[in-house]
């Protein structure tokens, strides 16, 4: 299997890395289970801004997977390209997780901006 396709894995996971931080910002106990996403539309400051950081990282997921596997069939491009683009994106999404965590507004929009082109990418270089 290639480094891309490890990091749709990785992409897969990352929303839920996302709500945990949501989940102890918001201290999410057994009697939150109930309702998780009441509770979690009900948080304010870090944990509102963690689960917004989910819910981006879960309308992402598909596009970057999609790329990826489009990039891997086309086999016009070479695969440590793929690799490398592969990563570039996780990273983006960890810093965009970063700057929304840390109510970085303006770089946050500039690194998802980043992350988008690096999906566009992949379908130029499958041409």
């Amino acid at each position: 299997m290639t480094v891309a396709l490890w990091c749709i894995l990785i992409a897969i996971f990352l929303p839920y890395l996302c709500v945990g931080i949501a989940k102890i910002s918001g201290r999410f106990g057994l009697k939150d289970n109930h309702d998780p996403r009441d509770f979690l539309e009900s948080l304010n400051g870090l944990g509102r801004r963690a689960y917004a950081a989910q819910l981006n990282s879960f309308e992402v997921t598909p596009a970057f997977a999609a790329a990826v596997i489009v990039a891997h069939l086309a086999g016009n491009a070479e695969l440590v390209t793929i690799n490398v683009l592969s990563v570039l994106f996780i990273t983006s999404r960890l810093l965009y997780i970063i700057c929304y965590l840390a109510d970085w507004a303006i770089l946050r929009s500039l690194v998802w901006f980043v992350g988008m082109g690096l999906i566009v990418s992949f379908f130029v270089i499958s041409v």
